[in-house]
């Protein structure tokens, strides 16, 4: 691999990085990066999610404010994100891909919308409580970490979602739970593909470095940029990402 396409891969990266960490959608920018550097888009995919775990303890440093006291939480919902991404893993080695990605853009544009309508629906939800909202924690997890394990890209628009709206706490905070709990599916559907796929570790080990600097940074936005702002910003990056995918699965 050549000076100019690693460093590509590493600014990518860092631009990733700062993007996903603060609520947005990172694999807009670096899966079509890693298509443009010659992967196919099977390598390219395998390739983005194990870079994404640099991210993890990244971004975990950055958000040590946010995420004090949330150790019972995370304790709680890890079992949940390791079954999950799993279960997705495993998914991508036995189907194929094309089924799932006719079903991506509208999962994205589902969940970009939930977290631009989150507090009219977490308004409606608290006067309908019930049953149903105690199983949207759980299953929602579960859920993104599988999209997370099959695919990736979009699952920290979706993670972020099921937090807002199924915990109530800032956005801020459930950012930083958010990074928490992909990280964790990350690790898992990777260690999957790492014994299962041949890795472009040319291409993996560059986008690494530069996600784990920009997810240093991407927590410290999510304390400076309004909430009502931050919203918006990820959830139009939703659907920009959403649009994109349907137009290259459809057109």
């Amino acid at each position: 691999m050549t000076a100019a396409r690693t460093i590509l891969l590493l600014v990518a990266g860092a631009l990733a990085g700062t993007v996903g960490s603060a609520g947005g959608t990172a694999s807009l920018i670096s899966y079509p990066v890693l298509l443009a550097v010659g992967l196919p888009p099977l390598a390219a995919n395998v390739t983005n999610s194990i870079a994404f775990v640099a991210a993890w303890p990244g971004s975990a440093l950055a958000s040590r404010p946010e995420l004090a006291g949330q150790r019972p939480f995370l304790r709680r919902v890890a079992p949940l994100a390791l079954a999950g991404s799993a279960a997705g893993a495993a998914l991508l080695l036995v189907t194929p891909s094309r089924t799932f990605d006719l079903v991506v853009p509208y999962l994205l544009a589902f969940a970009a919308l939930a977290v631009a309508l989150q507090p009219r629906v977490s308004a409606w939800l608290e006067r309908h409580a019930g049953r149903g909202r105690r199983l949207l924690l759980p299953g929602g997890l579960i859920a993104a970490s599988a999209y997370d394990g099959y695919w990736g890209a979009g699952a920290g628009v979706l993670t972020l979602a099921v937090l807002m709206i199924a915990t109530d706490q800032p956005l801020a905070r459930c950012n930083a739970l958010k990074n928490m709990v992909l990280g964790l599916a990350d690790v898992t559907c990777c260690v999957v593909f790492i014994c299962c796929w041949s890795v472009d570790w040319a291409a993996a080990v560059p986008m690494a470095a530069g996600l784990l600097a920009g997810s240093m940074i991407g927590p410290s936005l999510t304390r400076r940029v309004p909430a009502r702002l931050l919203r918006v910003v990820v959830a139009a990056a939703g659907l920009g990402l959403a649009v994109h995918l349907w137009t290259e699965s459809y057109l």
